[in-house]
């Protein structure tokens, strides 16, 4: 971790604490209104201060952490960690999402309809 008085871009940071592979993707979903600082859309270029709250919206879901280091070289996914804290809230809504799939994908037929399901389905559609 870096000094406190250490400034860095907001792009920077988010690769740095690992929420995406690059800067560039980092910059691009910045540009793509997926960053929220402190409740205000950001600019890649804005700095990132201890305390800032970021709303990240990813691919993986949605993270409200707060800012409790600045750095701006990536290291381990250990040392990434100690950047950010995720709230409680945020964590208790990406695992109920994951489990929500996780049940969809246990229900989801393994196969599509074939002919004879698909005329069944319409049969029983027809008497209601």
């Amino acid at each position: 971790m870096s000094e406190k008085r250490e400034t860095v871009r907001l792009d920077k940071w988010l690769w740095a604490a690992r929420f995406f592979k690059t800067r560039s993707l980092a910059h691009e979903a910045i540009e793509g209104g997926k960053v929220y600082v402190d409740n205000l859309r950001a600019k890649p270029s804005r700095t990132v201060v201890l305390g800032d709250e970021i709303m990240i919206t990813t691919p993986r879901g949605r993270y409200d952490i707060v800012v409790e280091g600045v750095s701006s070289q990536r290291g381990s996914a250990t040392i990434a960690a100690k950047l950010y804290r995720e709230t409680e809230e945020s964590k208790r809504r990406r695992e109920e999402l994951s489990e929500m799939h996780r049940l969809a994908r246990n229900a989801a037929p393994a196969e599509r309809p074939n002919s004879q399901d698909r005329k069944r389905l319409r049969r029983i559609k027809e008497e209601f």
